[in-house]
């Protein structure tokens, strides 16, 4: 039996995760630190951050996400692209696009450090959501509509990430769940016909 891809992200970032939140040292090296990377060109901190969480709690949150989640994707792009390699290539750079702006932001804060793989896994939620906006979501085993998710999701990233002091990129939330919606958009703008089309007619208890 073949592994999807979106098990074998989860294994490696168990795996990774864990070794970093045994050594401070590691964890250090591989979070988004933008002062680093603009003085010492440590440009793979864009990704390894994503790798990397900021405690058991995150890490559990954001791959049982991606178990959920990340399969129907893959199987998404299986038949928009026909190759899931390009899942791959989404998921990292759903890791890149969404710390660019804390990237940006945050660029000259010498003491300034995020992690985990809320870029990526936001992107995953809201194609999702995307593709079907209707369907139903357990929250603390509460069925809701995947689309009223999405707008809690934002509105409690956008709160947590005023709130700050986790070293969780919030942001990277906001800017992930964009790129998640672009990103397939971009190369087959149907989509957005077929989401507005969903959207107006309400299917619960899916």
């Amino acid at each position: 039996m073949t592994l999807s891809i979106s098990l074998i992200i989860i294994i490696i970032t168990c795996l990774v995760s864990y070794t970093a939140l045994k050594n401070y040292d590691q964890l250090d090296k591989m979070s988004l630190q933008p002062y680093m990377v603009q003085r010492y060109k440590q440009y793979y901190r864009f990704i390894t951050s994503g790798f990397v969480h900021a405690d058991f709690q995150h890490l559990i949150f954001n791959m049982l996400t991606l178990f959920f989640f990340g399969p129907a994707i893959e199987n998404l792009f299986m038949q928009l692209f026909h190759s899931k390699l390009v899942y791959i290539l989404y998921y990292i750079l759903g890791i890149i696009v969404a710390n660019i702006p804390s990237y940006i932001k945050h660029r000259n804060n010498s003491s300034y450090s995020s992690l985990g793989a809320s870029g990526a896994i936001s992107a995953v939620v809201f194609t999702a959501i995307m593709i079907d906006p209707w369907n139903t979501i357990f929250l603390f085993f509460i069925p809701i509509p995947a689309v009223i998710y999405g707008v809690l999701f934002l509105a409690l990233s956008a709160y947590m990430s005023r709130k700050g002091g986790d070293n969780i990129n919030h942001d990277a939330h906001m800017w992930g769940a964009l790129f998640g919606i672009v990103f397939p958009l971009i190369f087959h703008p149907e989509l957005g016909a077929y989401f507005l089309e969903a959207l107006r007619h309400p299917r619960f208890g899916r």
